[in-house]
């Protein structure tokens, strides 16, 4: 019987320890992830949508708004696949200097099923650098995310 309790209690604290992390490394506003924008509208509509706090979704520690039931829905059967990489931190920032830095979250790509998000200010579009080097910089990317995500 303790046995099983040491168990079910670790299994537990491992849950919490991993949402944890995702909480202090992903890039939220108050939990939220991408700015209050529907992850799962990038793939469906192909462009950036507000989600509404109405039609949300707790996953391991973050929230995510959506701007339909259908997306929602989408999200809660497969929410891997919709989740922004490397936390939602701009994609090239992190293949380039290994940085979390900032997004706009209507700068955005979908690469192999995957989306990416970048940042795009004072003149400063990182999507353009990125697809200069994707390759190269994704590459980099993964490698740097394992060193932040643990």
């Amino acid at each position: 019987m303790s046995a099983v309790l040491i168990l079910f209690v670790s299994t537990g604290l491992m849950a919490q320890d991993a949402t944890g992390l995702r909480q202090k490394q992903f890039n939220l506003d108050n939990k939220v992830a991408i700015q209050g924008y529907d992850p799962v509208a990038y793939f469906l509509q192909a462009k950036a949508v507000k989600g509404s706090k109405d039609l949300s979704v707790f996953y391991q520690g973050v929230t995510y708004y959506f701007s339909s039931q259908t997306n929602k829905d989408a999200f809660k059967k497969s929410p891997d696949q919709y989740e922004p990489q490397y936390g939602g931190w701009c994609a090239y920032a992190m293949g380039a200097k290994g940085e979390k830095v900032e997004v706009d979250p209507k700068t955005f790509k979908i690469v192999a099923g995957k989306l990416y998000l970048f940042y795009n200010r004072f003149l400063n579009n990182t999507l353009t650098d990125w697809n200069k080097d994707e390759s190269n910089l994704k590459q980099n990317a993964d490698k740097n995310w394992l060193k932040i995500y643990r």
